[in-house]
């Protein structure tokens, strides 16, 4: 294991504020051209973190739903979409279809999800540690540090290649 990973989740709460400032100073113009970098920490991150030991975005957040998902993942279980819907999916407070309940349904013991080749767009881009979203949305890059080891490992990385 790195050893930026070890007892990561402390190191990430203990840096939260540290981590919320360099991912807001990432999207002044010091920042640009980082996302080059992206592709081979995210390449690297995951030569250390195993996604199926691991599951905890799937315990504890939800994607969101869109439509073509929905439409996607409803035939592929055999159900009509409302049938989907009323029980898996809830309106969340930014207007998004979520999983009802942590961890997710589609979640199995062994980590395994059941709609894997068909799930949402969400779960298929996350952690968005190879992609702008990474710094488009600090925010939700910030939280997701404290969920995902990788993400976490990917901005330890990068504040080692900045000097910002």
């Amino acid at each position: 294991m790195s050893k930026i990973l070890e007892d990561w989740e402390q190191k990430a709460k203990d840096k939260q504020k540290a981590n919320k400032q360099f991912l807001q100073k990432l999207q002044t113009r010091r920042g640009k051209g980082v996302e080059k970098l992206l592709p081979d920490l995210h390449e690297e991150a995951f030569t250390h973190v195993d996604c199926m030991d691991c599951a905890r975005c799937c315990k504890s957040i939800s994607p969101r739903f869109k439509a073509p998902d929905i439409k996607r993942i409803s035939k592929y279980m055999g159900m009509k979409e409302g049938a989907f819907i009323d029980t898996y999916l809830r309106i969340d407070k930014d207007e998004d279809y979520v999983v009802k309940s942590s961890p997710c349904p589609f979640l199995g013991d062994d980590n395994a999800c059941s709609i894997y080749d068909v799930r949402p767009g969400d779960c298929a881009n996350y952690p968005y540690t190879d992609s702008y979203d990474f710094f488009k949305r600090p925010n939700i890059t910030y939280e997701n540090s404290m969920v995902c080891p990788a993400v976490y490992y990917v901005l330890e990385k990068l504040k080692d290649k900045m000097d910002l």
